[in-house]
């Protein structure tokens, strides 16, 4: 029987967040606009078959695919938002489940630091090299959750609500991460809007 973990339709993405994931793409790579869909099951092997389907049935393209043991997941995007609708209800369909079956996405940590020193940023912006850099002063806003897959979401709304830097997005394995930074009151505002996200997931 095949679970569902996480499934997180993005009607836009964001232009930080596209290029972010096309850091870490191994396949069709989104652009700005582009309509995505997030969604990881369980067992991991599961995510081969409803790739297949939903590539077969529909025009949308894979942008990624991680296959683990436990979980699999799977990243589908195009222009079309009707074409990503379509292929996350052929794949429900084909698991005889619906997005309410999801697992409930749980906070892990969730904290914003102020005026960052110049020793922290450094040390974040070496260990963090697919996103941008964090500056000197600014203030971070760091987000834990799991299912991890919901991070993308997060991510996504909070570039939309405010002027804020993407350092780090992982969306991948048990917990996913999502840091970024900014003028006080913009990453207080972004933080708001990445909070609300993860509390309710988008469907459609």
């Amino acid at each position: 029987m095949i679970s569902l973990r996480t499934y997180v339709y993005i009607d836009s993405l964001q232009p930080q967040l596209a290029a972010y994931i096309a850091t870490v793409s191994q396949g069709f790579l989104p652009v700005p606009g582009d309509a995505c869909l997030w969604i990881e099951v369980s067992p991991g092997m599961a995510v081969h078959r409803l790739t297949d389907i939903a590539l077969k049935a529909t025009r949308v393209h894979l942008a990624q695919q991680v296959v683990e043991r436990a979980y699999g997941s799977m990243v589908i995007h195009h222009r079309d938002q009707s074409d990503v609708r379509e292929a996350g209800n052929i794949i429900l369909s084909h698991m005889r489940t619906t997005f309410k079956e999801r697992v409930a996405c749980r906070t892990a940590w969730s904290e914003t630091i102020r005026g960052m020193s110049p020793d922290h940023t450094v040390l974040i912006n070496r260990q963090d090299r697919r996103g941008s850099m964090i500056l000197p002063g600014q203030s971070m806003f760091i987000l834990e959750i799991e299912p991890a897959g919901y991070i993308v979401y997060a991510a996504n709304q909070a570039e939309k609500a405010a002027s804020i830097t993407l350092v780090d997005v992982r969306a991948v394995g048990a917990f996913g991460r999502l840091i970024l930074s900014g003028r006080e009151g913009d990453v207080d505002e972004a933080a708001a809007a990445a909070i609300s996200a993860i509390e309710n997931p988008s469907t459609t």
